[in-house]
């Protein structure tokens, strides 16, 4: 089945992007906390901190079924789309739901942070859908790693469908906003939900679309880290990198559409603000110098760029 057919290229990806991450820090080794969901299901929680690279990075295994308020599906998918219709106001949704999301902490300032979800949902009354992505978010602009990152995933979705990236790159730049502070939270990437035979693509196609965005990840990313993981820096650049981790923390807890669906459905706490960072940072009405580095990617976030 496809539930069985996800859940395996997830806990497969797991394993690899971990060994992946523990190479390249050196150091750091991923502690693996298994956990059951009273209500059905379970998962794998595989966290590194402290590190040589990474202060925190988290892989998560997540899959889950019983049965969910009507306002919880609403609020897991795309614009709100309507995936309970048929069914009496108040009538709890039995569902299935298998996903993989990680966040990437590095240390240095210079190396960026990386998230990546890619999940799969059912209903019992035969509605399935495909959501995820991938992006990236440095506290500092270099635009060949940009340029290295939005590439592997432009590579990615024209092998599937050359419509894919333009499409799922801008759905990224209009997801990752924070309203309140004008701006996106990083550099974008790609990002996609409600994909189903609605949209013309079978199952099959969008399973093997989202296990090429899994393979993708250390591709795409660990180069970046690898060339950024030495570099040096001053007590400055660490507080600014922690600043655009405060900006991160407002991100997920105020507008991930995951972390609402998590709370909303009395998902595990740990795994659900795994993606948090283990420190940020607030400074009362703080600006940036004009022309400084920080002031170049800050314009950046207030109009996202195309990359390749």
């Amino acid at each position: 089945s496809m539930r069985r057919r996800f859940e395996e290229v997830c806990r497969n990806a797991q394993a690899s992007i971990c060994a992946a991450i523990e190479e390249i820090d050196g150091e750091g080794k991923f502690k693996t906390d298994a956990w059951v969901r009273e209500n059905g299901g379970g998962g794998m929680r595989r966290e590194l901190q402290g590190g040589k690279v990474f202060g925190k990075a988290g892989v998560n295994l997540s899959v889950v079924h019983g049965t969910m308020p009507q306002e919880a599906l609403k609020a897991a998918t795309e614009r709100g789309v309507d995936r309970a219709k048929g069914m009496k106001p108040g009538e709890r949704v039995p569902f299935f739901a298998c996903g993989l999301s990680s966040v990437m902490h590095p240390k240095n300032p210079f190396a960026p942070t990386m998230h990546f979800n890619y999940r799969y949902f059912e209903t019992d009354g035969g509605v399935w859908w495909f959501g995820g992505g991938t992006d990236i978010t440095p506290s500092y602009l270099n635009e060949e790693d940009m340029q290295h990152f939005h590439g592997t995933y432009k590579q990615t979705c024209d092998k599937h469908d050359p419509a894919f990236y333009p499409r799922f790159k801008k759905q990224a730049d209009d997801y990752f906003v924070i309203p309140h502070r004008g701006e996106t939270r990083g550099c974008g990437g790609i990002f996609y939900d409600d994909m189903n035979d609605l949209e013309g693509k079978t199952a099959d196609e969008m399973y093997a679309f989202a296990a090429d965005g899994l393979d993708s990840v250390v591709p795409s990313y660990l180069p970046i880290v690898d060339k950024h993981k030495d570099d040096p820096f001053t007590q400055k650049n660490k507080e600014w990198q922690l600043m655009r981790r405060g900006r991160y923390v407002e991100f997920n807890l105020v507008y991930d559409r995951g972390t609402i669906f998590g709370l909303k459905t009395g998902g595990r706490i740990e795994s659900i603000l795994m993606s948090l960072p283990e420190t940020a940072r607030w400074e009362y009405n703080h600006k940036v110098e004009p022309g400084s580095e920080e002031d170049k990617i800050l314009q950046v976030f207030r109009n996202p760029r195309e990359w390749v």
